[in-house]
């Protein structure tokens, strides 16, 4: 993915906000080699300014508390799981709750995780990212990323768990903001 000045069409990584922002996936990255990981990417780019950086793939071991832990910087931890419940459980063991995607053909399971013991993030997503532009759903998130929802109505939370489901049934994968990928 080309890394640079996001206001160029071919761009799909622009910088992080500031150093802070850097040293926090820096710190991030080297708390996972040291739960076990396998780290691919997350490197600094020099554009001569700016804090920029390549996205992370992170094959972590285990659940650790680095995963648990929300660093607003391109890092996808990926971890091996025995059967979709294990899975569910591990991705609802931390503290955030905003989004979530399960990629999946089987209906059961894609069921299962907008079900309310599914997937506990105020949006669940079914073979699509986790993108943030459900329009028209009630938008927000539940545990620490909670707070109220957009565009719906608070009135019946008591009653419920709060979520957005969305499903794609195509055989394709839309992306956000038109970005495409030429593999």
């Amino acid at each position: 993915m080309k890394v640079g000045d996001p206001r160029e069409p071919e761009t799909l990584v622009g910088p992080l906000i500031d150093p802070a922002a850097l040293d926090g996936m820096q710190r991030a990255l080297a708390d996972a080699r040291a739960a076990g990981a396998k780290v691919h990417g997350g490197e600094t780019v020099d554009l001569g300014g700016g804090c920029y950086v390549r996205p992370a793939l992170v094959e972590m071991p285990a659940q650790a508390e680095v995963v648990r832990r929300e660093t607003f910087a391109p890092i996808l931890y990926a971890m091996k799981y025995r059967d979709l419940a294990d899975a569910i459980a591990l991705q609802n063991d931390v503290p955030q709750g905003l989004s979530s995607s399960i990629f999946t053909n089987d209906m059961r399971e894609a069921e299962l995780f907008i079900s309310a013991r599914g997937s506990d993030c105020g949006i669940a997503n079914v073979n699509i990212g986790p993108s943030g532009a459900e329009i028209g759903g009630a938008f927000g998130g539940e545990k620490e990323t909670g707070g109220g929802r957009e565009a719906g109505s608070d009135s019946w939370k008591a009653y419920m768990r709060r979520a957005t489901n969305t499903v794609n049934y195509g055989a394709t994968l839309p992306l956000a903001q038109g970005v495409t990928f030429e593999v």
